[in-house]
C-alpha cells in the first residue's frame, strides 16, 4: 500500500480514485495531479514505480493543502465567522444549516433527532 500524505491509498485501485482517500483531493484535483507528474491514471497504484510516487507525493506537498493543513484551515475559518458575529457564525454556532436552507420541515442532519416529548412523558 503506497503511503502518500500520511494516508495509506488502496493499491488494487487505479491512481485517480485511490487518490481521492486523501482528505482534500476530488477526482478533478486528482487527474490534474497526475497529468503534471506525467502519470497514466489508468494505472493502478501497485503498479506504480517508486519514481512516479515520488513525483505525485511532491506535487502533492508542495502545491496542495490536504488532510490536517486543510482540515485546520477550515476549522479556523469557522471560528473566525463565529468571533465577528457573523450571521453565518450564528448559524454555525447553534448548529443550524448555515447556506440559507429551510428549516421548518428539514434540516435533522444538522438539528439532530426530534425531540419525542410523548414518549418520554410518564403516564
Amino acid at each position: 500500500m503506497p503511503r502518500i500524505a500520511g494516508v495509506n491509498i488502496p493499491d488494487n485501485k487505479r491512481i485517480f480514485v485511490s487518490l481521492t482517500y486523501i482528505y482534500g483531493i476530488g477526482r478533478s484535483k486528482s487527474l490534474s495531479i497526475l497529468k503534471r507528474a506525467e502519470v497514466d491514471p489508468m494505472k493502478k497504484a501497485n503498479e506504480l514505480t517508486p519514481e512516479e510516487l515520488s513525483r505525485i507525493r511532491k506535487i502533492i506537498e508542495n502545491e496542495e493543502k490536504v488532510e490536517g493543513e486543510l482540515r485546520k484551515e477550515i476549522s479556523m475559518n469557522i471560528k473566525r465567522l463565529i468571533e465577528i458575529g457573523s450571521y453565518r457564525g450564528l448559524r454555525h454556532k447553534a448548529g443550524l444549516p448555515v447556506r440559507g436552507q429551510r428549516t421548518h420541515s428539514n434540516a435533522r442532519t444538522r438539528k439532530g433527532p426530534r425531540g419525542n416529548m410523548l414518549k418520554r412523558r410518564k403516564k
